[in-house]
């Protein structure tokens, strides 16, 4: 009986299960089908695509996104502090050299316009931005990826992603600090080390709730303490927009 079994089994697997028109539909990219949808006036199979294809890329975003701190906790467990930030370091120099390359500009309008536009690619966060005559703050409740990987419990010991326990400038010299989110303070300190001060001030994650970006428009409206949390000085006087 157990053979029988195994032999209709195999003999299930061998047999075609698609046929060919399924599998061209299985492999058409869904914002094809999305757009191909909406050219028919196909309006509901077009949302519905729309919400599938924003599901696929969070799956893929979520993945990587776990993937990165497994692999930045690794290093922690064996390299401390510093090897998390020599490792930071030089994988940023590379990407910056394909994907998140710098800015064209500093002006304050582009800087702001374009983080806006780039953080509408993290995932199933909501945005709110606020002006005053001082700055501009950008609110992400939660982040998208920091802030919902601590949420999603990450840090948790049944997963076992890592925190960086000692205060450190890598850590906006907080303690318990969760590894994802160390390139936000990185960003901030190579802003200063790079350019001669901020493009915009991050925010301590916390519980994970909520992230800021604070663009000020003019850099000496900034409180010194965002540089003392970083280990530098401020030492500019004016810059305006």
């Amino acid at each position: 009986m157990e053979a029988q079994r195994r032999r209709l089994t195999k003999e299930v697997i061998m047999g075609r299960i698609w046929t060919d028109e399924q599998l061209a539909e299985m492999s058409k990219r869904t914002i094809d089908k999305a757009l191909a949808a909406i050219d028919a006036g196909e309006s509901q199979k077009a949302k519905e695509l729309v919400e599938q294809m924003y599901d696929q890329f969070a799956h893929l975003h979520d993945g990587y996104m776990v993937w990165v701190t497994g692999l930045l906790t690794w290093i922690y467990d064996r390299h401390g502090a510093q090897g998390v930030e020599d490792a930071e370091r030089e994988a940023h120099a590379k990407e910056a050299k394909l994907v998140f390359k710098p800015p064209e500009s500093t002006d304050f309008k582009y800087i702001v316009e374009m983080m806006a536009n780039g953080l509408q690619g993290h995932v199933h966060q909501h945005m709110t931005l606020e002006e005053d005559d001082e700055k501009v703050v950008m609110t992400n409740t939660p982040c998208g990826s920091g802030g919902r990987l601590i949420q999603m419990g990450g840090y948790e010991p049944d997963v076992g992603l890592g925190r960086i326990t000692e205060p450190a400038n890598l850590t906006f010299n907080t303690p318990d600090f969760p590894l994802y989110c160390v390139h936000c303070p990185l960003f901030n300190i190579n802003a200063i080390d790079d350019n001669g001060d901020f493009l915009f001030i991050n925010t301590p994650p916390g519980d994970g709730s909520q992230c800021r970006f604070i663009f000020y428009k003019d850099k000496k409206d900034i409180p010194e303490e965002y540089y003392k949390r970083l280990g530098r000085e401020k030492s500019v006087t004016s810059h305006t927009r």
